[in-house]
C-alpha cells in the first residue's frame, strides 16, 4: 500500500491537495458535523463567542510551513537558540515573535542527527503542530500513513525518497491531543555562509515531519 503524498512540499507553498467535504455544494462529513456541533455547544454554554472561534480559525489558517522553516533556520544558524528550542520550545518561539495560544497542546522539538532519525505520526487522527506548519497534508491524515508509519517506518520514509543507512535508528513519535512534535532536520552540507532566509528555503514541511531530509542547496536551486 503506497502512502498518498503530493509531489510539492516546499516550505512556503501549497500542495494543491483535494480536501473532501470542503466544497460548499458537498454534504459535510462526519468530523465536520461534529466540529460544528462542538462549536455550537461552546457558544451556547458561554465558553467563547462565534467571533473568538473565528479569530482562532483565522490565525491558524494564516500559518504555513514557512513559519516552521523560519524556526528551523534560526536553530541551524544560532546554537544558543537551538539549545533553547530543544529544551524550552515555547520560550524559543517567543524570541521569534510567535506566541502559542493557551489552548495549544505542548510542543516538543526533536533533532534528527546522523545516528537518529525521528518520524512523526498521529495514529488516532491528525494531531499536528498547526501553529507552525498550518494544515496537515492529506497523506498525514490517511489510514495508510497512520498505520504503516508505526509498523514499517523505513518503508514509508523510502517511499518519500529518503533511504536511511541501516545503522541509523528510526524513532517513531505518536502525536496526541496533549503533545505535538516538530522535527529539527539535519542541516544540509554546503550551507556554510548562507543567510537564515536562504536556509529557510531548504526546509520543507515534510522534513519537519520526518519523512524526508531538508533539501540540499543544489536541489533548491534546480527546483
Amino acid at each position: 500500500m503506497t502512502i498518498p503524498h503530493a509531489p510539492g512540499n516546499g516550505h512556503g507553498g501549497h500542495d494543491h491537495e483535494e480536501h473532501p467535504g470542503m466544497a460548499h455544494d458537498e454534504e459535510l462529513g462526519y468530523y465536520a458535523v461534529r466540529a460544528k456541533a462542538m462549536e455550537a455547544l461552546l457558544v451556547q454554554k458561554g465558553i467563547c463567542s462565534p467571533d473568538e472561534i473565528q479569530g482562532m480559525v483565522d490565525r491558524l489558517e494564516a500559518r504555513s510551513p514557512s513559519d516552521g522553516a523560519r524556526v528551523v533556520a534560526r536553530a541551524w544558524a544560532d546554537p544558543a537558540f537551538k539549545s533553547l528550542l530543544l529544551s524550552d520550545p515555547e520560550a524559543a518561539l517567543v524570541q521569534l515573535g510567535y506566541s502559542l495560544p493557551e489552548t495549544t497542546p505542548k510542543l516538543d522539538v526533536v533533532e534528527n542527527t546522523n545516528e537518529l532519525h525521528h518520524l512523526v505520526v498521529c495514529t488516532l487522527c491528525s494531531c499536528y503542530p498547526r501553529a507552525l506548519l498550518g494544515r496537515p497534508p492529506d497523506w498525514y491524515k490517511s489510514l495508510a500513513y497512520r498505520s504503516r508509519a508505526v509498523v514499517d517506518p523505513r518503508g514509508v520514509i523510502s517511499e518519500f525518497g529518503l533511504d536511511l543507512a541501516d545503522d541509523v535508528e528510526v524513532r517513531v513519535l505518536d502525536s496526541t491531543a496533549d503533545l505535538r512534535y516538530l522535527v529539527l532536520p539535519r542541516r544540509p552540507e554546503g550551507t556554510e555562509g548562507m543567510s537564515e532566509e536562504e536556509l529557510a528555503g531548504l526546509v520543507t514541511r515534510d522534513s519537519m515531519i520526518g519523512v524526508t531530509d531538508a533539501r540540499s542547496p543544489q536541489a533548491a536551486h534546480s527546483g
